[in-house]
Parts: C-alpha cells; structure tokens; sequence
C-alpha cells in the first residue's frame, strides 16, 4: 500500500495498538497474524487493513476498534475461544470482518453470544449473558466516546470528549491528536521536553499552551499501558 492508500484507513504497529489500547503486543500480533499453541494452528481472527508487504504486522483504525471491543470482553470473563467464535458466528449475521466494533452487534452481539453459550453449555458465558446488565456495561465500554458513520466506528475521542484528544483516520495516519490544533500529542509533548516548557513549547508551535497541556495530559494517561 502506498501513503496515498493509507488515507483515511490508519497506521498503527502493535506496539502503538498496545500504548493506546493497553493490549499486549505480542498478543495483537496473535491475533492479526494467526498463532500454534498445545499443537493446534489458530488462524487469524481477522485480516488486516494494512499490508506493507515486508513481513510485519500492521493495523488499520478499524482494526484497532476491534481489537479494543475483543479485549473488552476477554477482561469482563469471556473466553479467547468465545470471542473468535462470535467474530465467525456474528459475519453471518452482520455484514462487517469487524463485526465486534459494529452498532450492529451493540444490538444483536447478546443473541450471537447466547446461542454460542448454549451450543458449548458454556455455563460461565450463559451466566455473564443472563445477568443483562453486565453485558450492557461491556458494550457501554466498547462503544464509549466513539462516534460511527453508519455501523462502523470513524473516530475515537480517547479517554473522554472533555480530554479533547481524537484518533481520526482520516488526520495524522491516525495518531492521536489534540483535537484543536490537529497536531500529534506525541509532538507536542516532545516539543516541552526539547524546549523546557508548555508556554515555550506552545510558542514554538504557535498554539495555546492549553493545547500543550492537554497533549501532554494525555501523553502521561497513556505511558503506564506502553510498558
């Protein structure tokens, strides 16, 4: 793909996935690239926006959308194993690769995740299913400060709408931005570190050190879930 492609859908490796989403990435990788484990081959759950041709593993923002959705259920108890099914089950029903990140499966992933249960007897799942506000809150999680055009997510207001910093394919590759300046937190946050301070930096850049700060906040939130 050429840069010209790349507008508009995103770039992330899986370690700028894991300083955004918090997700390992080792186990991002897994799942785009398809892994062996206890001797069985698990394919990819997915495939990827992105392909440069030279061998890594990249993502697109839509990718990385589901990957948050995925992991949101794994964290509230859901099994990797359930998880890769409904990504199958729900394509029947949604027309999407990416079917987690959906408004569609906002309204119809609690159906594709009970039949699941009920064909596995998966006791713990049905129990999860059952308790109808527990899925209400992991679906409240995955679709929070994120806005859709149609069934598909298109921009992410990470952290809150208040944090004022946006992850919008179609500016910066899909960096994080602060979302008054349109320029990257991670620049902006550089940009103190070489010029000693907010109100330096923002006259470095012409900007308000209020958009510095904000970079900077946001920066900081985020530096825990890189390690």
């Amino acid at each position: 793909m050429t840069n010209n492609e790349l507008v508009g859908i995103g770039l992330y490796t899986p370690v700028e996935a894991q300083r955004l989403l918090g997700v390992s990435a080792s186990k991002v990788a897994r799942w785009l690239r398809g892994h062996s484990a206890n001797g069985r081959e698990y394919k990819p759950l997915w495939r990827p926006q992105v392909e440069l041709d030279d061998g890594a593993v990249y993502l697109g923002f839509r990718d990385l959308m589901e990957v948050r959705a995925a992991n949101q259920f794994i964290e509230a108890g859901v099994s990797p194993q359930m998880v890769r099914k409904a990504i199958v089950e729900a394509r029947k029903y949604i027309n999407e690769d990416r079917p987690l990140s959906t408004t569609r499966f906002k309204t119809d992933g609690r159906t594709i995740f009970l039949e699941i249960a009920e064909q596995e007897g998966d006791s713990r799942l049905l129990d999860l299913l059952k308790r109808q506000y527990a899925f209400g809150k992991i679906m409240e999680r995955s679709f929070k400060d994120v806005e859709f055009d149609g069934v598909s997510p298109n921009r992410w207001w990470v952290n809150s709408k208040r944090a004022g910093v946006v992850v919008d394919p179609q500016q910066s590759f899909g960096q994080p931005i602060e979302h008054e300046t349109g320029i990257p937190t991670l620049v902006l946050a550089h940009a103190v570190k070489a010029e000693g301070s907010l109100v330096k930096a923002a006259k470095a850049w012409c900007v308000h050190p209020r958009q510095v700060e904000r970079a900077v906040r946001f920066e900081q939130s985020i530096q825990g879930k890189a390690a």
